[in-house]
């Protein structure tokens, strides 16, 4: 018996194509694209957000102020008794204060004038009622005026635009009776 011999291919079968180079290439441009859209969102997040280091541990970012120069200096005073300015009472107050200084020269220059800076402190203090002292918006006010009355007393011009030596008052205690 003889082999037999291959059948021969149908007429309507078309002989196999090799695969198509031109899907091949559309496939991979597509991939490629898509690589690069990703790669491009992510680096437009990262430039967006703070780094790691920058937030705090709720996830906020941390605000970083500048160190001051140097740290101010504190020249306390001695406590004064006032005699208050309130109509049909006697009221009188004790207070302490504490005077803020850019430098320890400043409070060479506030020595040299204490007699001078502490009547006009006593003055203001005694001219406010314990209804004004005893707010914070009347505390304030009188911080306010006794800082103006230092810096006029020691010849200090006006806050301006340069920074004052004498940069705040104080109150350490505050007691009304």
């Amino acid at each position: 018996m003889a082999a037999k011999p291959p059948a021969p291919a149908a007429p309507d079968a078309a002989p196999a194509k090799p695969k198509s180079k031109k899907l091949l290439l559309i496939i991979l441009a597509a991939v490629v694209a898509v690589v690069l859209v990703g790669v491009a969102i992510l680096v437009a997040l990262m430039m967006f957000q703070p780094a790691a280091e920058e937030l705090d541990a709720d996830g906020q970012p941390v605000v970083q102020l500048a160190a001051p120069a140097a740290p101010p200096t504190f020249m306390p005073l001695e406590n004064m008794v006032v005699n208050l300015a309130d109509p049909g009472a006697m009221r009188f107050a004790q207070i302490g204060i504490s005077v803020q200084l850019a430098d320890s020269a400043t409070a060479d220059r506030l020595t040299a004038f204490m007699p001078a800076i502490r009547n006009g402190m006593l003055r203001l203090a005694s001219q406010r009622t314990a209804a004004e002292l005893l707010t914070p918006a009347g505390k304030d006010a009188l911080a306010a005026d006794m800082l103006g009355m230092i810096r006029q007393t020691i010849g200090l011009p006006d806050q301006g635009t340069t920074p004052s030596p004498v940069q705040a008052v104080l109150f350490t205690s505050l007691i009304v009776q």
